[in-house]
C-alpha cells in the first residue's frame, strides 16, 4: 500500500464531517494526537491521545443537526490549514467560521488546533486606545 499524502488524509477527514460518516475517522488519527477545540475561550478544551480525539470527532461527525463546510484547504508538507464554516441552525447568525491547523506524521493526524471567529463584542485596538 502506498503512503497516504497529507492532502488525502485531510480530504478524508473533512468528508467525515460533510457526510456525517464518523467511521472513516478511525484510521486517520495517530496514537499521540493532541487536539484543541474552539471552545471554551480563551484556549479551548484540550484532548490528548487517539481515543480522546477520536471520540470528540466521531460525536461531531454523527451530529446531523449541523453542517460542516470546508471553504479552503491549504497543504504544505506534513501540515494543513482548513478554513471552514460550521452551521448549527437555519438562520444567518446560526454559524461560525474558523480554521484548523493540522499536523500529520506518517500519514496520521497528530495535532489539530481549532480557532474560530468569536460571538459577542471584543474591543478593537483603536477603541481601547491601543492603536499607538
Amino acid at each position: 500500500m502506498s503512503e497516504r499524502t497529507t492532502a488525502d488524509v485531510i480530504d478524508r477527514f473533512n468528508q467525515a464531517f460533510v457526510r456525517h460518516d464518523p467511521s472513516v475517522l478511525a484510521d486517520l488519527i495517530g496514537d499521540d494526537c493532541v487536539m484543541e477545540a474552539i471552545q471554551p475561550a480563551p484556549d479551548g478544551a484540550r484532548y490528548v491521545g487517539r481515543e480522546s480525539c477520536l471520540a470528540f470527532w466521531q460525536a461531531l461527525a454523527e451530529d446531523r443537526t449541523t453542517q460542516f463546510e470546508p471553504e479552503e484547504v491549504v497543504v504544505a508538507g506534513d501540515r494543513a490549514t482548513i478554513r471552514w464554516r460550521y452551521r448549527f441552525g437555519d438562520g444567518p447568525a446560526d454559524s461560525v467560521r474558523g480554521v484548523n491547523l493540522m499536523r500529520l506524521r506518517d500519514g496520521l493526524i497528530v495535532e489539530a488546533l481549532g480557532y474560530s471567529k468569536t460571538a459577542g463584542e471584543i474591543p478593537l485596538a483603536a477603541e481601547a486606545g491601543l492603536d499607538g
